[in-house]
């Protein structure tokens, strides 16, 4: 009864922890991270503290079991029974386990140095303490005491029960935040689909949180905590869970020591040899436990298997079609100035994630539509892994085939803690930064300038409006005060009269250097169509597998890819395209 009644304590408890930590993700591990060292140090000495007490007052040769002999002779001794006791002191190593999830937020440097000389001696210390203890209290009236606590003095048992539950919570924090990592790279690297990642710290890199995958992450957790309302079965999970990933990394890290560290594949083979076999004891235990738990981490991998390998495999075949039907630059040159097409007044803005050649939803737009913009730029907008870029090395600008087909490709930068400006200052950088590029084009660079060749011609990096105060400026008026501005020392380029424009466009370019006729008239032009407005073009692809196709091969891409892609985040820019003068382009990707 007692057993019972803990239980309808311990797992409401559990689940409002549980709650209220995911609940505080949002706000970043850096907000509340100052106590997680003082936590965590607290907890060692107190585990430490304990240990040295139950050691001498116990049992002061316990210190011997510290040699491997004990083990073999444990083992030999025992047999099967003893080889079926190691999967469930697994736990013993969990707890440490869980610190390496910080890797990507501390130096390893720091880690070895906390590992050696804190936490190793502090829980050798424990669990030598509960071992002397243990040796002279082999038989427990109530078996549902635990080791631990039963050897904590009576009158601590409290304050190192609270101890116990805050040093928990930062060790699940570190689990979170693990996951959180794991997932980004994954997103980044095609593996896993898309989802918003924030980014806390505008100091820290690795600092992010995920919400889909922490709400995710926390039904998951309240639905094992309360199905199975036992530290057994819970142990068992874990301990499987750990050790897998420990066996995992044994193995990959032979393939590290002889193609990276370049080392003999024989020191590899004796890497695996040595640490392999202690690992696949543990393992094999593991194993037998499988119904009693252990079954949850087998279960959950292998879902998240699943929807990692379709979406990857989706990713890969969508990438392969993009690449092989890019349009060549030959095939745009053939069109002609006129692109074989009226081109009508304004700029076109087509997003793309190519950097280089013309994407294929250009070809497709043209052959079904007889009539484009007069100035197209097509948008290709990364996110860079630093805080912040420079607004000088913002955008990244070119063109594509001759001058008078007035293709542009732009390549603009942010960093993950960039706020990206509203539809009408984004429009103005980029006009004016085509503008300056025009500009510095037909004369010699007026500044720091970056080029990369590519296989359309070279880009350059042109900065905001801000950043090129000497430089070209773009102004735009109304038409009720175009008549109230006042003049410029600036020669300037005006627009011819139209038949009541929304706006009345203005650059303003300094005496010196001089520009060219050409560049005159790309820019006048470049007005014009900035007057008339701008449309931004988005390509949707649906994405069907081949006739002839194999079954396996047709479920995974029409089913399985695209119900992941529908529920899938968007690419970050059309979330801030405005709806208002957006076109969606549909084409469909036959892979």
């Amino acid at each position: 009864m007692a057993k019972e009644h803990h239980k309808y304590v311990e797992v409401p408890v559990a689940c409002i922890i549980l709650i209220g930590l995911f609940a505080l993700q949002h706000y970043g591990t850096h907000r509340v991270g100052f106590l997680f060292a003082p936590v965590v140090l607290l907890w060692l000495l107190c585990i430490s503290a304990i240990g040295v007490y139950n050691i001498v007052h116990w049992n002061p040769h316990v210190y011997q079991a510290l040699s491997p002999y004990y083990m073999y002779k444990f083992l030999k001794k025992t047999q099967r029974g003893g080889w079926m006791s190691l999967g469930g002191i697994l736990l013993c190593i969990t707890g440490s386990e869980a610190m390496f999830a910080d890797l990507g937020h501390f130096s390893q440097l720091s880690i070895k140095i906390a590992f050696t000389s804190l936490v190793y001696p502090s829980l050798i210390l424990a669990y030598m303490g509960q071992a002397a203890y243990l040796s002279h209290h082999h038989v427990i009236d109530n078996d549902y005491h635990i080791g631990f606590y039963v050897s904590v003095p009576g009158k601590l048992r409290w304050p190192v029960l609270v101890i116990a539950i805050l040093a928990a919570v930062v060790g699940s924090q570190a689990i979170i935040t693990g996951t959180f990592s794991i997932i980004k790279q994954c997103s980044a690297l095609g593996c896993f689909p898309r989802v918003k990642i924030v980014h806390t710290s505008s100091k820290i890199h690795g600092q992010i949180y995920i919400p889909e995958i922490n709400w995710t992450l926390m039904l998951l957790c309240l639905a094992v905590t309360i199905g199975f309302r036992d530290t057994k079965r819970l142990g068992n999970a874990s301990g499987l869970a750990v050790i897998t990933v420990m066996l995992v990394t044994t193995c990959l890290m032979s393939l590290v020591i002889v193609l990276c560290w370049h080392k003999s594949i024989f020191l590899a083979i004796c890497f695996v040899c040595f640490f392999g076999t202690i690992e696949a004891l543990y393992f094999s235990a593991s194993l037998i436990k499988f119904l009693e738990g252990a079954w949850v981490p087998i279960a959950l991998s292998f879902i998240f298997l699943i929807v990692m390998c379709v979406w990857h495999y989706g990713t890969l075949k969508t990438y392969e079609f993009d690449v092989q039907n890019k349009v060549s630059i030959n095939w745009l040159l053939s069109l002609g100035p006129s692109l074989g097409i009226v081109r009508v007044r304004g700029i076109g803005l087509i997003h793309t994630e190519l950097v280089s050649g013309i994407p294929a939803i250009f070809s497709h737009f043209v052959t079904n539509l007889p009539a484009f913009h007069q100035v197209l730029v097509f948008l290709c907008i990364k996110s860079v892994p630093v805080p912040h870029v420079r607004a000088k090395e913002r955008f990244l600008v070119g063109h594509i085939g001759p001058k008078e087909y007035r293709l542009y490709r732009c390549i603009v930068r942010y960093g993950y803690r960039d706020v990206h400006k509203d539809d009408m200052e984004f429009e103005k950088d980029l006009v004016c930064s085509v503008a300056e590029y025009i500009r510095s084009g037909s004369a010699e660079p007026n500044g720091a300038k970056d080029e990369m060749e590519s296989e359309d011609d070279k880009m350059t990096v042109v900065g905001t409006c801000c950043t090129h105060t000497d430089g070209i400026q773009l102004r735009e008026d109304a038409v009720d005060n175009i008549e109230s501005a006042g003049t410029s020392e600036l020669r300037e380029i005006k627009s011819p009269p139209v038949i009541q424009p929304r706006k009345r466009v203005r650059f303003i370019v300094p005496d010196s250097p001089k520009i060219d006729r050409g560049a005159r008239e790309e820019l006048q032009e470049l007005m014009e169509a900035r007057e008339a407005g701008i449309a931004y073009i988005l390509g949707h692809c649906y994405v069907r597998a081949k006739q002839g196709s194999s079954m396996q091969k047709k479920l995974v891409i029409n089913y399985g890819y695209e119900f992941l892609r529908r529920n899938s985040r968007p690419p970050a820019y059309t979330l801030s395209v405005p709806h208002a003068s957006t076109l969606e382009v549909g084409m469909v990707y036959h892979v």
